[in-house]
């Protein structure tokens, strides 16, 4: 295996804290430039510390072999550390999203799909409705200013030990509680994720080799149903649990948000069935490879173990919420 010099861009939060983790078990030297804000993570890890829009001295001076961002949402500020760096490494890896595209209305998705783009483009406001086009236009300013020599990865919905959204964590941890689950909509409907720490590997295997390009990031190789997701997360973590299908009508009457406090539900009304459903393909043939789903469903649960039990959510149902919809249920 070869051995290079990679910075990180963020690198203390979820997929960066794993891309320093697995990079150095690969016996690759690490640097990572953040803010400073959490100086407890990585510290066996060399930190350079700054801010990307106006402070970028401690890495102005050096050369690396590669560079992965994984902290870039405004394009002026990506195309700010894409043009230092165009002088200073050989490959630029830039983490974007598959939420980059303006029509989910059709499944399977592919890398030449159109995306979305904004009327106003000196907008920075990252709100939901501005995160997709904006991190289109951090895309093109990486391919414009290293021509040949970037990376551009679309992940899905990443998931795993260290996820800060909750949106998967909700799942495992629900079926560790036991009783009676209320389970979202169509049991059939197809859903999609990439555990991180495969997501990590592939990026540093792409790294590695220099590939250039574009690439959906997401899984499993094969289609998997939410039904098959919950059922693996009871066979894995607690097979005496029951899940309580509710019908997609009932829960949008009830005023239930959609992945959020119902994690991984869509409803067929919004017409988003390609956001969970996108073209892989081109990744895996490129060797983006995949853990057991039971694998991922476990070492989540074990990680989320390990947090407060006063931890602030950020994805899922109260208790509270979910007796009372229940209750509902069985008295219709």
């Amino acid at each position: 295996m070869i051995h290079i010099n990679i910075l990180i861009l963020g690198g203390t939060v979820f997929l960066g804290r794993h891309l320093g983790e697995i990079a150095r078990e690969r016996g690759h030297s690490v640097t990572l430039f953040n803010r400073g804000n959490h100086p407890d993570i990585a510290p066996d890890i060399e930190q350079l510390h700054g801010d990307r829009d106006g402070d970028l001295k401690a890495v102005q001076n050096r050369a690396w072999d590669a560079v992965i961002d994984t902290s870039g949402y405004v394009p002026r500020i990506v195309r700010k550390s894409a043009k230092l760096f165009a002088q200073s490494t050989d490959h630029y890896t830039f983490i974007s999203s598959i939420s980059v595209y303006k029509d989910f209305s059709k499944s399977r998705l592919n890398e030449t799909t159109g995306v979305s783009k904004l009327e106003d483009e000196s907008v920075e406001e990252v709100t939901g409705d501005t995160y997709g086009p904006l991190k289109a236009l951090c895309e093109s300013a990486v391919k414009e200013e290293l021509p040949g020599r970037s990376l551009i990865v679309r992940p899905g919905l990443i998931v795993g030990p260290y996820d800060p959204t909750d949106r998967f964590t909700y799942w495992p941890w629900r079926v560790m509680k036991g009783g009676k689950i209320l389970a979202p909509g169509d049991p059939e409907a197809s859903i999609q994720w990439i555990d991180v720490r495969d997501l990590a590997s592939w990026i540093l295997e792409m790294t590695e080799r220099k590939q250039a390009g574009t690439y959906h990031a997401t899984g499993p190789a094969e289609s998997l149903t939410l039904r098959t997701f919950l059922k693996s997360c009871a066979a894995t973590l607690n097979p005496k649990v029951q899940f309580q299908w509710a019908e997609e009508g009932f829960l949008l009457d009830q005023g239930v948000d959609y992945w959020t406090e119902m994690p991984l539900w869509i409803p067929k009304k919004v017409n988003m069935k390609g956001f969970l459903s996108v073209d892989n393909s081109k990744a895996i043939q490129a060797g983006l490879s995949f853990r057991p789903v039971q694998e991922t469903i476990r070492d989540t649960a074990e990680w989320v173990k390990s947090r407060p039990s006063n931890a602030d959510w950020k994805a899922g149902m109260s208790a509270e919420r979910e007796r009372e919809l229940l209750e509902k249920i069985r008295e219709k």
